[in-house]
């Protein structure tokens, strides 16, 4: 079902993608780029975007620490400077298991402030010139951590159940101003975040694969686009369950 307008012609547009240096943001930014797309990568750190910047000049590189909503504030105004942006995708993201039973709060916090708060400020910054158009896109990268609790999730978890919530949200505030939102759920991606998991990871995909499916959902005008189907339609199932059932089986198959 079309939630929003779909999107199949990149040409031209003009994409900003937030936390993009490695992974599934690296990814979907080499994906909308070989679609047609300029690109605007930001991180706070270049990775191997740089070297790509540097060959190409659909591509750009702007450092951004997202925690800094001064320092967001003017790379907005810069950027719009240049001209409209007709999407922008947040896919900063920190991660470090954690437990009840060990609770680190400088950690939590941390979390929050690169995958929440960082959204949005980047949020607060875009939206105005967006609300003046009357068109445009925010795409929320989330993940399937978030949609219950998990074991070692006790940091990363709810900042990405906060994500989805603050992406319904802006849909059934932007719907009828000309301005997309959607949710990304991905399940187990390789990048240097899961790297850090030590179990083994079902489903697991490539960030090429997860950017394809980002296309895809796009392209569908699809609102929540989660992948990989034959791991993440389990995990719905799962969110319907009363808790008296969940609980004992998350135990059982996690051992935690």
């Amino acid at each position: 079902m079309q939630l929003n307008t779909p999107m199949t012609d990149w040409q031209g547009r003009r994409v900003w993608l937030v936390g993009a240096s490695t992974g599934i943001g690296l990814a979907c930014a080499q994906a909308l780029r070989s679609a047609g797309a300029q690109v605007v990568v930001s991180a706070r750190n270049p990775q191997g975007v740089l070297d790509w910047a540097e060959k190409d000049s659909g591509v750009q590189w702007r450092a951004l620490d997202v925690s800094d909503a001064s320092q967001v504030q003017a790379m907005t105004r810069d950027l719009l400077a240049e001209g409209p942006l007709d999407m922008v995708v947040y896919a900063a993201g920190y991660y470090r298991a954690q437990r009840a039973t060990a609770m680190d709060m400088d950690d939590l916090l941390q979390h929050d402030k690169v995958n929440y708060q960082g959204a949005l400020q980047v949020i607060h910054a875009v939206l105005p010139g967006m609300l003046a158009r009357g068109s445009g896109h925010i795409s929320l990268l989330s993940s399937v951590a978030g949609w219950r609790g998990l074991p070692n999730g006790l940091a990363y978890g709810p900042t990405k159940a906060a994500l989805t919530h603050l992406a319904e949200t802006l849909y059934i505030d932007l719907q009828d101003q000309g301005i997309g939102v959607s949710v990304v759920n991905p399940g187990f991606v390789a990048t240097p975040l899961t790297a850090q998991n030590e179990f083994t990871m079902p489903a697991l995909i490539s960030p090429e694969e997860a950017a394809r499916q980002m296309l895809k959902g796009w392209a569908a005008g699809q609102f929540d686009i989660h992948f990989p189907k034959r791991f993440t339609l389990w995990l719905k199932l799962l969110r319907l369950l009363p808790y008296r059932l969940y609980f004992p089986l998350v135990r059982k198959f996690t051992g935690l």
